[in-house]
């Protein structure tokens, strides 16, 4: 195909570059840029053509004989001025923000920065580094057809397994070596097949959007592993595929009927503070894509504690992340999307408003709105702890389930507290009119100790992050049971065994939405780092050949009998009165079979039995919970004969039960009617 050195108009719509008929359109915003340019690669020889016209605060052209496969970059034109908010430097190459592929990772240098770093002054200064070397190219695809809408997951039956598309593949010895860390990978029948026997029916990735290494880590041989840190929002990440394998793995696991959710990104960017690279929209407009200190324009606010926030409530800025999210449901196919620190997009004048740009523009989407969509309902700015407040459709990651599972089991709570967990939190979103569905249960992530860890480990061992053990939290809900890390007595690992079998058997007998951690069900330890953000080694690897199987098939049975339970997936909260048939749906019992009295709870504060009512033909399922240093005998309720369906401590094999059982110290009993 023949392309002419030189641009027509074009249209101002799309914004990115985008394959038509003749040739490629490019439509970019800025509104305080005095040029854009459009610069083209053959190999390292790169042409730069300024775009001809501008509607509004959109630069656009058409370059003829241009399609797909075509490798771009942007430079800006502008005032370098940072006491006003102003970063432009036409030496550095930037990458569309809109970019649907790149073809490579940012390589680290100094030629990154739009100042010279050595410099006194430093980010004051200004450098004349070119930095198109190191800065990723933006490659024109083909436009895919907008897919069918698929009917939105039954949040009623949804199990979510979070795991890191490397993470998860790495070491899979079933997995092909040239797919193990993509795409690919996961959407292989291995990864597909152990989902499927865990009971998963939604997989949520880690970000795959198009992330840089923070400056620091290099040097110390670390990398940004997680992605939190993204520079594109329509890209994937490279190294995991490109954009057709995305689709091929998405098509996969619908196929198996499990629902892809993804981990986004839309508080910051990859560019740090002030004294961080130019590598897209910190060169395009960064007064505009950024929310600055309005006493010093130089500085930026930093709900997100990673530099800078992007400002979702410029017109712009929120077209760029709708024209994302739609694009990552309508043409690449996720069901789905869980916003971290989503407390940050969702602020308007600096504080949360549910009812602000970003959660309106989402709630009116005619695509969106039937999307999944969870908060990490909190960020580290003002006001920023926001559980329990967002809209009715959204559910929120919910820390009191974390929080009260660990501090029963590991922490000498109180069996009220855990009730509490048990029937879903009803204290916290009943209020707002929402159900139980509203909250996303776990009792671990992928910040933070493993289930291994946190029965393991009473304080972090964060020395190989290369900050002295300062990062990642102070605080754990976790327990060692006499040793810190690995030991040879028998004893504490049997312990430990049983707990996060207890824990485990906990969240997923919950009301709500359970989230398990990719790699908990096979006994992964991170030897004590709750924060392996940078680690891209063993430690995030799940372990395929020393997996517990034990204890990953303790996992599959808690899964499976989770999805015989439609009670535990019930969209109302319980009420424990008699319905027109005189049945109760919950009713809280104590050892010998009489039901809890407002005193038996501090009574008896280490004790419980939780009794749900099935639906018509359904059974009924009764959990005894005993977590007291000796054995405790419950009696069973009379009616039905009642079968062991799952028990953490011993044989939990299926057995009948006669009209008592005797459940071991610190362990747990589930019985189905």
């Amino acid at each position: 195909m023949s392309i002419r050195a030189r641009l027509d108009a074009g249209e101002p719509w799309p914004l990115g570059a985008m394959a038509r008929e003749g040739g490629v359109n490019i439509a970019v915003f800025s509104e305080a840029a005095t040029q854009i340019d459009l610069c083209l690669f053959d190999g390292d020889q790169e042409t730069r053509l300024p775009l001809p016209a501008r509607t509004g605060d959109i630069w656009h052209g058409f370059l003829p004989g241009g399609g797909p496969g075509l490798r771009y970059g942007l430079r800006a034109h502008g005032p370098y001025d940072p006491g006003r908010g102003q970063r432009f430097n036409p030496h550095k190459l930037l990458i569309d923000p809109a970019a649907r592929r790149l073809d490579g990772p940012v390589v680290w240098d100094k030629a990154l920065f739009g100042f010279d770093p050595d410099h006194p002054e430093r980010d004051l200064s200004f450098s004349i580094r070119d930095s198109a070397a190191f800065v990723p190219k933006a490659v024109v695809e083909a436009d895919p057809a907008t897919r069918a809408l698929r009917s939105p997951p039954d949040p009623g039956r949804l199990l979510i397994y979070e795991a890191h598309v490397k993470g998860l593949t790495r070491t899979h010895p079933q997995v092909a070596p040239e797919a193990r860390g993509t795409f690919d990978g996961v959407a292989g029948s291995a990864v597909i097949a152990h989902l499927k026997h865990m009971g998963v029916t939604a997989l949520e990735l880690l970000p795959v959007w198009a992330f840089a290494d923070e400056p620091h880590l290099p040097p110390l041989g670390l990398t940004n592993y997680w992605g939190y840190n993204p520079v594109c929002l329509t890209a994937p990440h490279a190294a995991y595929g490109p954009p057709d394998s995305f689709r091929r793995m998405i098509d996969c696991l619908h196929g198996a009927d499990i629902a892809v959710i993804l981990d986004v990104v839309l508080n910051h960017s990859g560019e740090g503070d002030e004294y961080g690279p130019t590598l897209s929209f910190r060169g395009l407009d960064n007064a505009a894509y950024y929310r600055l200190d309005p006493t010093d324009p130089r500085r930026y606010l930093n709900d997100s504690a990673c530099g800078n926030t992007l400002r979702m409530e410029h017109p712009q800025v929120l077209r760029l992340a709708m024209d994302a999210l739609r694009y990552w449901v309508g043409v690449m196919g996720v069901d789905g999307f869980r916003f971290d620190l989503a407390v940050t997009p969702a602020r308007h004048k600096g504080a949360f408003d549910p009812s602000g740009p970003f959660l309106s523009a989402i709630a009116q989407d005619p695509l969106l709105s039937r999307a999944l969509v969870i908060a990490e309902p909190w960020d580290v700015g003002p006001g920023g702890y926001q559980a329990g407040r967002f809209p009715k459709s959204w559910m929120e990651w919910n820390d009191l389930a974390r929080d009260g599972l660990r501090r029963f089991w590991l922490a000498n709570g109180r069996s009220g507290d855990l009730a509490a967990v048990l029937a879903g939190c009803a204290a916290r979103y009943a209020p707002s009119g929402r159900g139980p569905r509203a909250g996303v249960s776990y009792i671990s992530a992928h910040d933070g100790f493993t289930l291994a860890d946190m029965v393991s480990y009473g304080h972090r061992h964060n020395n190989a992050n290369g900050e002295s053990n300062r990062d990642g939290s102070a605080i754990e809900l976790s327990a060692n049971h006499g040793v810190e890390g690995p030991t040879n007595d028998l004893a504490i690992r049997s312990l430990r065994d049983r707990q996060r079998r207890n824990l485990l058997a906990c969240l997923l007998l919950s009301l709500g939405v359970p989230m398990i951690r990719g790699g908990d069900e096979l006994g992964q330890t991170q030897q004590g780092n709750n924060n392996v953000y940078c680690q891209d080694n063993p430690l995030n690897w799940l372990d395929w050949g020393g997996a517990d199987a034990n204890f990953a098939a303790f996992a599959a049975r808690a899964g499976a009998l989770r999805a015989r339970l439609p009670q535990l997936g019930r969209a109302s909260f319980l009420n424990g009165f008699p319905d027109a048939k005189g049945k109760r749906d919950v009713v809280w019992l104590r050892p010998d079979g009489g039901e809890m009295s407002p005193a038996d709870w501090d009574a008896l504060p280490r004790l419980l039995a939780m009794r749900l009512t099935g639906a018509e033909k359904a059974s009924d399922l009764l959990v005894l919970i005993n977590g007291q240093p000796h054995e405790q005998s419950f009696r069973l309720p009379p009616g039905p004969a009642w079968t062991i369906a799952l028990r953490s401590a011993g044989d939990d094999a299926p057995a009948a039960a006669g009209s008592s059982l005797v459940v071991p110290e610190m362990s747990l009993v589930a019985l189905t009617s």
